[in-house]
Protein backbone atom coordinates (compact mmCIF):
# COMPACT_ATOMS: atom_id res chain seq x y z
CA UNK A 1 0.00 0.00 0.00
CA UNK A 2 1.13 3.59 -1.15
CA UNK A 3 3.14 5.47 2.02
CA UNK A 4 0.42 8.51 2.53
CA UNK A 5 1.98 11.55 4.73
CA UNK A 6 0.19 12.71 7.43
CA UNK A 7 -1.62 15.80 7.66
CA UNK A 8 -2.16 16.57 11.40
CA UNK A 9 -5.50 17.83 12.60
CA UNK A 10 -6.87 20.98 14.39
CA UNK A 11 -2.87 22.75 14.34
CA UNK A 12 0.02 24.42 13.23
CA UNK A 13 1.91 22.52 10.25
CA UNK A 14 3.98 23.04 7.00
CA UNK A 15 1.63 22.69 4.45
CA UNK A 16 2.59 24.51 1.49
CA UNK A 17 5.37 24.86 -0.15
CA UNK A 18 6.08 21.30 1.05
CA UNK A 19 7.35 18.37 -1.78
CA UNK A 20 5.92 15.30 0.62
CA UNK A 21 2.53 16.83 0.35
CA UNK A 22 3.06 18.29 -3.19
CA UNK A 23 3.52 14.63 -4.50
CA UNK A 24 0.44 13.14 -3.34
CA UNK A 25 -1.11 16.47 -4.54
CA UNK A 26 0.67 15.79 -8.23
CA UNK A 27 -0.57 12.32 -8.25
CA UNK A 28 -4.49 12.97 -7.45
CA UNK A 29 -4.41 16.16 -10.34
CA UNK A 30 -3.17 13.52 -12.75
CA UNK A 31 -6.51 11.37 -11.53
CA UNK A 32 -8.37 14.23 -11.57
CA UNK A 33 -7.51 15.33 -15.12
CA UNK A 34 -8.59 11.51 -16.52
CA UNK A 35 -11.45 11.66 -14.73
CA UNK A 36 -12.52 15.38 -16.34
CA UNK A 37 -11.45 14.06 -20.14
CA UNK A 38 -13.74 10.86 -20.31
CA UNK A 39 -16.38 10.96 -21.84
CA UNK A 40 -19.30 13.08 -20.14
CA UNK A 41 -21.73 9.99 -20.46
CA UNK A 42 -19.42 7.44 -19.16
CA UNK A 43 -20.51 6.94 -16.25
CA UNK A 44 -19.24 3.19 -15.06
CA UNK A 45 -15.97 4.48 -16.09
CA UNK A 46 -16.27 7.91 -14.08
CA UNK A 47 -17.46 5.34 -10.74
CA UNK A 48 -14.35 3.05 -11.71
CA UNK A 49 -12.10 6.15 -11.17
CA UNK A 50 -14.25 8.01 -8.36
CA UNK A 51 -13.36 4.33 -6.41
CA UNK A 52 -9.68 4.22 -7.34
CA UNK A 53 -9.40 8.18 -6.33
CA UNK A 54 -11.94 8.49 -2.90
CA UNK A 55 -11.79 6.83 0.24
CA UNK A 56 -15.00 5.42 0.01
CA UNK A 57 -18.05 5.55 -2.28
CA UNK A 58 -21.45 4.15 -1.41
CA UNK A 59 -23.93 3.19 -4.41
CA UNK A 60 -24.35 4.58 -7.68
CA UNK A 61 -22.17 7.92 -7.32
CA UNK A 62 -22.25 10.80 -9.74
CA UNK A 63 -19.66 13.48 -9.79
CA UNK A 64 -20.51 15.63 -12.87
CA UNK A 65 -17.35 16.82 -14.54
CA UNK A 66 -15.24 18.76 -14.26
CA UNK A 67 -14.18 17.96 -10.78
CA UNK A 68 -10.80 19.07 -8.74
CA UNK A 69 -9.45 17.26 -5.39
CA UNK A 70 -6.32 17.51 -3.89
CA UNK A 71 -6.12 14.14 -2.35
CA UNK A 72 -9.07 11.98 -3.06
CA UNK A 73 -8.26 9.87 -0.35
CA UNK A 74 -9.67 11.67 2.22
CA UNK A 75 -12.95 11.66 0.71
CA UNK A 76 -15.88 9.31 1.56
CA UNK A 77 -19.23 9.46 -0.16
CA UNK A 78 -22.33 7.48 1.08
CA UNK A 79 -25.30 6.01 -0.80
CA UNK A 80 -26.53 8.00 -4.21
CA UNK A 81 -23.89 10.87 -4.14
CA UNK A 82 -24.90 13.47 -6.41
CA UNK A 83 -22.42 16.23 -7.06
CA UNK A 84 -23.32 18.79 -10.27
CA UNK A 85 -20.48 20.69 -12.63
CA UNK A 86 -17.22 22.35 -11.22
CA UNK A 87 -17.17 20.65 -7.54
CA UNK A 88 -13.72 21.31 -5.93
CA UNK A 89 -12.88 19.25 -2.41
CA UNK A 90 -9.49 20.71 -1.05
CA UNK A 91 -9.38 17.36 1.14
CA UNK A 92 -6.32 17.79 3.47
CA UNK A 93 -7.50 16.00 6.23
CA UNK A 94 -11.06 14.05 6.13
CA UNK A 95 -14.22 15.29 3.98
CA UNK A 96 -17.22 12.45 4.64
CA UNK A 97 -20.79 13.19 2.84
CA UNK A 98 -23.96 10.90 3.65
CA UNK A 99 -26.51 9.06 1.72
CA UNK A 100 -28.29 10.82 -0.76
CA UNK A 101 -26.57 14.15 -0.55
CA UNK A 102 -27.13 16.73 -3.71
CA UNK A 103 -24.42 19.22 -4.38
CA UNK A 104 -25.27 22.17 -7.16
CA UNK A 105 -22.63 23.27 -9.38
CA UNK A 106 -19.85 26.14 -8.30
CA UNK A 107 -19.39 24.42 -4.90
CA UNK A 108 -16.23 24.30 -2.74
CA UNK A 109 -15.47 22.08 0.64
CA UNK A 110 -12.13 22.89 1.81
CA UNK A 111 -10.78 21.59 4.90
CA UNK A 112 -7.54 24.23 4.91
CA UNK A 113 -6.98 26.96 6.21
CA UNK A 114 -3.90 29.50 6.35
CA UNK A 115 -2.23 31.01 9.28
CA UNK A 116 -3.29 34.47 10.23
CA UNK A 117 -0.22 36.12 11.39
CA UNK A 118 1.66 37.17 7.73
CA UNK A 119 4.91 35.59 8.72
CA UNK A 120 3.69 31.72 9.05
CA UNK A 121 1.55 31.92 6.60
CA UNK A 122 4.39 33.42 4.15
CA UNK A 123 6.32 30.33 5.44
CA UNK A 124 3.42 27.92 4.48
CA UNK A 125 2.01 27.33 8.11
CA UNK A 126 -1.50 26.25 7.07
CA UNK A 127 -4.36 24.51 9.63
CA UNK A 128 -6.66 21.27 8.88
CA UNK A 129 -9.77 20.95 10.26
CA UNK A 130 -12.36 17.97 8.71
CA UNK A 131 -15.51 18.69 7.03
CA UNK A 132 -19.10 16.65 7.47
CA UNK A 133 -21.92 16.36 5.65
CA UNK A 134 -25.43 14.29 6.86
CA UNK A 135 -27.99 12.68 5.02
CA UNK A 136 -30.27 14.26 2.62
CA UNK A 137 -28.57 17.04 2.52
CA UNK A 138 -28.76 19.68 -0.51
CA UNK A 139 -25.91 22.28 -1.05
CA UNK A 140 -27.24 25.26 -3.28
CA UNK A 141 -25.45 26.59 -6.10
CA UNK A 142 -22.15 28.48 -5.60
CA UNK A 143 -21.80 27.60 -1.56
CA UNK A 144 -18.31 27.13 0.02
CA UNK A 145 -17.89 25.26 3.09
CA UNK A 146 -15.37 26.10 5.25
CA UNK A 147 -12.73 24.31 7.45
CA UNK A 148 -14.00 22.08 10.61
CA UNK A 149 -17.53 23.06 9.73
CA UNK A 150 -20.21 19.94 9.65
CA UNK A 151 -23.85 20.07 8.28
CA UNK A 152 -26.95 17.76 9.84
CA UNK A 153 -28.89 15.61 8.09
CA UNK A 154 -31.74 16.69 6.27
CA UNK A 155 -30.57 20.57 6.12
CA UNK A 156 -30.33 22.95 2.96
CA UNK A 157 -27.68 25.52 1.86
CA UNK A 158 -29.27 28.24 0.00
CA UNK A 159 -27.43 29.16 -3.04
CA UNK A 160 -23.88 31.45 -2.45
CA UNK A 161 -23.93 30.87 0.72
CA UNK A 162 -20.45 30.80 2.92
CA UNK A 163 -21.00 28.06 5.59
CA UNK A 164 -18.49 29.18 8.61
CA UNK A 165 -20.22 27.28 11.80
CA UNK A 166 -22.12 24.21 12.57
CA UNK A 167 -25.05 23.54 11.01
CA UNK A 168 -28.06 21.71 12.53
CA UNK A 169 -30.44 19.06 11.04
CA UNK A 170 -33.67 19.92 9.98
CA UNK A 171 -33.21 23.40 8.53
CA UNK A 172 -33.04 25.83 5.96
CA UNK A 173 -29.55 27.99 6.15
CA UNK A 174 -28.85 30.66 3.70
CA UNK A 175 -26.40 33.52 3.55
CA UNK A 176 -23.01 35.07 4.15
CA UNK A 177 -22.40 34.07 6.91
CA UNK A 178 -24.77 31.30 6.24
CA UNK A 179 -27.55 31.20 9.00
CA UNK A 180 -30.64 29.38 9.89
CA UNK A 181 -33.39 31.08 8.30
CA UNK A 182 -36.00 28.08 9.53
CA UNK A 183 -37.30 24.62 10.31
CA UNK A 184 -38.26 22.05 7.90
CA UNK A 185 -41.94 21.22 8.31
CA UNK A 186 -44.54 19.07 7.12
CA UNK A 187 -45.83 21.81 5.27
CA UNK A 188 -42.52 21.81 2.85
CA UNK A 189 -43.93 18.60 1.12
CA UNK A 190 -47.12 20.63 0.00
CA UNK A 191 -45.05 23.43 -1.20
CA UNK A 192 -46.11 22.93 -4.88
CA UNK A 193 -48.89 21.09 -6.35
CA UNK A 194 -47.70 18.09 -8.03
CA UNK A 195 -47.69 18.01 -11.98
CA UNK A 196 -50.87 16.15 -12.93
CA UNK A 197 -52.33 15.99 -9.47
CA UNK A 198 -56.52 16.79 -9.73
CA UNK A 199 -57.14 18.47 -6.20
Amino acid sequence: MEKRPVVPVNCFFKGSYNPVYEEMIAKCKDMCYRYNNLHPNDVAAQRELLRKMFKKTGKDPIVVPPFWCDYGYNIEVGDYFYANHNFIVQDGVSVKFGDNVFIAPNCLVTTAEHAVDPQLRKEGVEIAKPVTVGNNVWIGAGSILLAGVSIGDNSVIGAGSVVTKDIPANVVAVGVPCKVLRQITEEDKHAYPFYGQKD
